[in-house]
């Protein structure tokens, strides 16, 4: 079963790249429209985190038969992760960008959390790893992802409540 364990990292590897090309996309033209980033100097972790997180899952999974319960917890969260860039459409990034004068946007997953997205990541981070048997692997990542969020929201609530944005 091996080509279905690399089948899955083929498909997370591509789904991550796809998205950093949309997000650069989303993040320049909300730049042009006089959005600014708040709290950059995090984002080089986060995306160092999600590298290695991945690359780790390409040396250790490749050859390891895929777990159905937490393949299927994945793939909802696939599901959920599309929910979200449908409702955001150009204003989802991988940066914490604020459009001065934009209304928060309160349809689809955001009518339930704040935060849709980092609980979607939250879920990924654990899940695909588990979905391979790496328990630890799964834990481990889990807590430095923990990490790299309080940070990001922290700054994000901070920034968003600056405008008034969050009740």
């Amino acid at each position: 079963m091996m080509w279905t364990s690399i089948a899955l990292l083929g498909f997370v590897t591509l789904q991550r790249l796809a998205e950093l090309i949309h997000s650069r996309r989303n993040t320049a033209q909300l730049l042009a429209r006089g959005a600014h980033e708040v709290a950059p100097e995090h984002y080089i972790y986060l995306v160092a985190l999600h590298a290695t997180w991945l690359m780790g899952l390409w040396v250790l999974a490749p050859t390891l038969p895929i777990e159905a319960f937490w393949f299927a917890v994945f793939a909802v969260a696939q599901v959920a992760r599309l929910w979200v860039l449908a409702t955001l459409k150009t204003r989802w990034t991988t940066r914490i960008i604020v459009l001065p004068g934009a209304p928060l946007v309160t349809t689809g997953p955001y009518r339930y959390l704040h935060h849709p997205n980092y609980a979607i990541v939250v879920v990924e981070i654990a899940a695909l790893p588990l979905a391979f048997g790496l328990s630890a692997y799964a834990v481990g990542f889990s807590v430095l992802n923990a990490m790299v969020l309080i940070i990001r929201l922290k700054a994000e609530n901070r920034a968003l409540a600056t405008l008034n944005a969050i009740p």
